[in-house]
């Protein structure tokens, strides 16, 4: 076995920690919340776990603004319940990955304190300071993602710094050495803990132009759009010389890996799939040394439509570079949930898809039991998305809201008051009532899981892609001559499969119809509306 086979072929989950399970009665899920809760990630079947910041922090992006990268916010825990959470995982056979956020700190971070108590300051150059523009505005139109200008005056220095998010998150200057070297040193902090991974944030916006050119407008842009998109982010993001600092990030975990496990480097890249596959880092000699898996969100944007998908998966997989491991994401902590984006029945395929294509699968809490987005009435949002550009429908809130266990008070999630909402259905959609319903989301989930294990062709055979009806994306994986078919019923009228399409005695291995019975008649398939099926020989112990 591989080192790297834990990360190319298995299962990531995200934990998004303040809605995972408290354990305290605060309200705000914790570390020791998600220990508890380690045996529903075995029984589910997943490989590793990725866990949202956990680091001490003022919250103004609920820890995406890092006061102190080497400890943890006390609202989470400690550094030794941490060092419990990860000896846990790893005695029940779990990876532990955490997330890393290196393109800005909290304005309270002491770096920041230090950086903005004078020009003169050694830590000044740590950050991207400039002269105001002859007007007396911002250096240049460069914008925030939250909104408005991504400038913000110290009036004390007469200087502003850059923040690509909130004010609250001044940017670091990745082109110093000395930023490099300490982040570095972060990574080797959690590393030395025996963490197995990093999930990076906004990995490619960590440098910026040198020198700091306004962006060009955006000729598509349509009024009505977040104002922000008027401009194309072009000397803000993905700069060229991002490629050698993720190289050298790259070498800093391999220096972690050994013989029996890598560490993982995963990048999140909002960029076009050119952009995107660069970020595996291919160079001259044909070495892959950037980071492992580009996080690949196609599918969380795609229109819902055999073709469209499949065109999708084709173009990514023609683009992958040699060696490259492919992955997939149908959600996260920014995006809206898969149930509430394409309907129960099609999320019910969507996991389908996920969890049959080649790559890696990352699955989002709660997926697994079908949670839907939640309407957070306007007195009750804490999202700073949200607040900065209210009624937009950009607030993220809907999609982080606590974790449903059970039938108990507060879906067992907490036993005091939890820091927002649950949604509605909480007594019947949980984990609890799920684990007795044979036909309920994590029924399903828990049977890909299985089969994808019990099946090579699944967890790491070639992909091809098949020609079938209008509405239905087929495809076929394979290993070592074990041939797997995955047919996918986009469509909202049954269709009828030739068994041209089907490995000769073969069975359903899966459906997403509980009631399918696994023999196939010698006239073929006929699916139902939104059915997917995996159709192969059956698995051998």
């Amino acid at each position: 076995m591989s080192a790297d086979d834990w990360w190319r072929h298995g299962i990531f989950y995200q934990v998004y920690p303040r809605s995972f399970q408290d354990s305290n009665g605060d309200g705000i899920g914790d570390l020791d919340g998600i220990r508890a809760r380690l045996d529903h990630l075995v029984a589910l079947g997943i490989d590793a776990v990725w866990i949202s910041p956990i680091y001490p922090s003022p919250m103004a992006d609920f820890g995406y603004d890092v006061s102190d990268y080497c400890d943890i916010d006390p609202r989470f825990g400690t550094l030794a319940g941490f060092d419990a959470l990860v000896g846990e995982a790893h005695a029940r056979g779990l990876k532990l990955v955490l997330d890393f956020v290196p393109n800005h700190t909290s304005d309270q971070h002491p770096w920041f304190m230090q950086s903005r108590s004078a020009r003169g300051d050694p830590r000044r150059d740590w950050y991207l300071w400039r002269d105001p523009a002859p007007d007396g505005g911002p250096p240049n139109n460069w914008q925030s993602n939250f909104g408005g200008p991504a400038w913000t005056l110290d009036a004390a220095t007469g200087q502003y710094y850059c923040h690509s998010f909130l004010k609250e998150q001044p940017d670091l200057n990745w082109r110093h050495p000395e930023v490099r070297a300490a982040m570095y040193e972060v990574l080797r902090f959690w590393l030395r803990r025996g963490v197995d991974g990093f999930r990076v944030d906004v990995l490619s916006d960590l440098i910026k132009d040198a020198e700091f050119r306004d962006n060009p407008l955006n000729p598509d842009f349509v009024v009505g759009q977040f104002p922000a998109l008027r401009w194309i982010p072009l000397y803000s993001t993905d700069r060229p010389e991002m490629q050698q600092i993720v190289a050298e990030m790259r070498r800093v975990v391999d220096a972690f890996s050994d013989a029996t496990s890598s560490r993982v480097l995963i990048g999140e890249l909002y960029l076009p799939l050119s952009r995107l596959v660069a970020f595996y880092g291919l160079n001259a000699e044909g070495v892959l040394e950037g980071v492992q898996l580009p996080f690949n969100f196609q599918l969380i944007g795609a229109q819902w439509q055999a073709r469209r998908i499949d065109r999708l998966v084709r173009d990514y997989e023609a683009a992958l570079p040699a060696g490259a491991a492919p992955n997939w994401v149908l959600g996260n902590h920014d995006k809206a949930r898969i149930a509430s984006r394409v309907g129960p029945q099609m999320a019910r395929l969507a996991a389908m898809l996920l969890l049959t294509l080649r790559g890696t699968p990352t699955l989002y809490y709660g997926d697994e039991i079908g949670m839907t987005d939640v309407a957070i009435p306007p007195e009750e949002v804490q999202d700073p998305f949200e607040k900065n550009a209210p009624g937009k429908g950009l607030g993220r809130d809907p999609r982080r809201t606590p974790m449903q266990w059970s039938g108990a008070p507060q879906a067992g999630f907490t036993t005091g008051t939890p820091w927002l909402r649950l949604a509605d259905d909480w007594p019947e959609r949980n984990v609890e009532s799920q684990a007795r319903d044979a036909a309920s989301m994590l029924t399903l989930y828990r049977q890909l899981i299985a089969l994808r294990r019990a099946q090579p062709a699944l967890n790491r055979g070639d992909y091809e892609a098949l020609e079938s009806e209008e509405d239905v994306l087929a495809y076929a994986r394979e290993f070592e001559g074990q041939r797997v078919v995955v047919l996918l019923n986009f469509g909202a009228s049954a269709a009828a499969l030739s068994p041209a399409l089907l490995p000769a005695h073969s069975i359903v291995l899966a459906s997403t119809v509980p009631t399918r019975p696994e023999r196939i008649e010698k006239e073929g398939l006929v699916l139902a509306p939104c059915e997917g099926v995996v159709v192969g020989p059956r698995s051998t112990p």
